[in-house]
C-alpha cells in the first residue's frame, strides 16, 4: 500500500511538471492536470488505509505514506515519448492496484477503482502518435469543445453501449433485439404505458415481449426512455438509434439531470440517454435511483437563464461526462442546459454540475460538496 501510494505520488509530480511544460491549448495540458488531480484523490484512501495497517507483522505501530519524492521532478520533454511513458506507468500502477480489488477494506477498493479509472482514461486520451493535436486549433477549425481530445469519443450506437452482461436483459425477436438495463431505470413508465404488451409490469417470469409490437412503434417507446435503460438493435435493415442533433441536459423538477447526446460516461460509451443523480443521495451513483423522493430533495427544474446563451457553432458531437471524486459532474462537449419545460438555461462546452444537492447556484457547482463532506 505504501509503495503504491509513493508511485502515485511520483507520477502525480511528473504530470504536474509536464502540464507546465506543455503550451496552452495543447491536448496534453488539461489531460495531464486532470490525471494529476485524480492521483491526488487516489492518494487519500491509500493514505487512510496505510494508517490503519501495522508497519510490520505484529507491530503495534501503524504504517504511513512516506511521500518519497523523485530525485529529479523536472518536466519530461513534451511529445510522444512522454505520453508513452505516462501510459506505461499508469498500466504498471493499475496492475499493482489490482491486488487491492479483493480486499475487505472499503478504502482499498476505492483506491483500486480510482486508479483503474485514471489508467483507462490515460490510455484512451493520450495521443501516442507523433504529435499531440491542439485543442484550440480543433475548436477553431471543427468547433470541437476545447477540452475534448479528437480521439476520445468515437460514435457510440446504442447496441455497442449494451454488452451482454448479467445486469442487462437481452430478448431476441425476429426483427429486433431488445435490451433492458435495470440499474439505470428510473420508472418513468413510458414503457409500460406506451407498450404494455411488450413490458409487462409486476409479473412473475419473462416480462419482455418485443414480438408483440411493430418495431417502429417499439423504437419510439425506447427513444422516450429518459434513462437509457431501454435500448435495441434492429434486424430489419433499418438504422438503429442515431445521435441527437442537439446535446441536451434537462434539469428535472426536484429530480435528476436527463442527458441526451452521444454520451461517454467516465471514458466509456454510455448510449444516447442517461438520468444522473443531482440530489447526492443515490445509492447507484452516478445514476439516479429515485432517492430524491426518499430524501425529499427540493430543487427547481426552472433555474434562471445565465449570460451564456450565445448559440454554439456546433450543437452535437461527443459529450464526455466525468463524475469528479467527491465532487461535481464535469461535462465536456457542446451542451445546451435546459429547464424542465425546455427553456434555455445555458450553452456551454465545459461545465461542472452540482451532484451533492447542496449548491446554492444549482444546477452549477459552487463548491458546497467540500463543505458538507459529500462522498461519491
Amino acid at each position: 500500500v505504501v509503495d503504491l501510494a509513493s508511485s502515485c505520488y511520483g507520477l502525480m509530480l511528473r504530470l504536474l511538471a509536464y502540464a507546465y511544460a506543455v503550451r496552452s491549448g495543447e491536448s496534453d495540458k488539461s489531460l495531464s492536470l486532470d490525471l494529476a488531480i485524480g492521483l491526488m484523490h487516489a492518494l487519500v484512501p491509500l493514505a487512510e488505509l496505510a494508517a490503519r495497517l501495522p508497519a510490520a507483522p505484529g507491530s503495534a505501530v501503524n504504517a504511513g505514506v512516506s511521500f518519497i519524492a523523485l530525485r529529479d521532478a523536472a518536466a519530461l520533454p513534451p511529445g510522444p515519448a512522454a505520453r508513452r511513458m505516462f501510459c506505461e506507468r499508469f498500466e504498471q500502477i493499475a496492475d499493482a492496484a489490482q491486488a487491492l480489488a479483493a480486499q475487505p477494506h472499503a478504502r482499498a477498493r476505492a483506491a483500486h477503482a480510482a486508479i483503474a479509472r485514471l489508467s483507462a482514461r490515460a490510455l484512451a486520451e493520450f495521443d501516442l502518435g507523433a504529435t499531440a493535436p491542439s485543442r484550440t486549433a480543433a475548436a477553431a477549425s471543427a468547433n470541437a469543445p476545447a477540452a475534448m481530445p479528437a480521439n476520445a469519443a468515437p460514435a457510440a450506437p446504442s447496441a455497442s453501449a449494451a454488452p451482454a452482461t448479467p445486469e442487462i436483459e437481452v430478448v431476441e425477436a425476429d426483427d429486433v433485439t431488445l435490451m433492458f438495463e435495470g440499474k439505470r431505470c428510473i420508472h418513468a413508465r413510458f414503457c409500460v404505458t406506451g407498450a404494455p404488451t411488450v413490458f409487462l409490469a409486476n409479473v412473475q417470469g419473462p416480462w419482455l415481449h418485443p414480438e408483440t409490437l411493430a418495431v417502429d412503434r417499439l423504437v419510439e417507446v425506447a427513444h422516450a426512455c429518459p434513462s437509457g435503460a431501454i435500448r435495441y438493435r434492429r434486424k430489419d435493415g433499418k438504422a438503429d438509434e442515431p445521435a441527437p442533433p442537439v446535446n441536451l441536459a434537462r434539469v428535472r423538477e426536484a429530480g435528476p439531470y436527463a442527458f441526451h447526446g452521444e454520451l461517454r460516461l467516465d471514458g466509456r460509451p454510455a448510449g444516447y440517454r442517461a438520468t444522473l443523480c443531482r440530489c447526492g443521495a443515490s445509492k447507484n451513483k452516478p445514476f439516479c435511483d429515485g432517492s430524491h423522493h426518499d430524501v425529499a430533495f427540493a430543487a427547481t427544474g426552472e433555474p434562471p437563464t445565465t449570460d451564456a446563451t450565445a448559440m454554439l457553432p456546433q450543437r452535437d458531437g461527443p459529450l464526455a461526462i466525468e463524475p469528479q471524486h467527491d465532487g461535481p459532474l464535469r461535462v465536456r462537449g457542446n451542451l445546451e442546459i435546459v429547464s424542465g419545460t425546455g427553456r434555455m438555461v445555458s450553452r456551454v462546452t465545459d461545465v461542472r454540475l452540482c451532484r451533492c444537492g447542496g449548491s446554492a447556484n444549482k444546477p452549477f457547482c459552487d463548491g458546497t460538496h467540500a463543505r458538507i463532506g459529500f462522498k461519491g
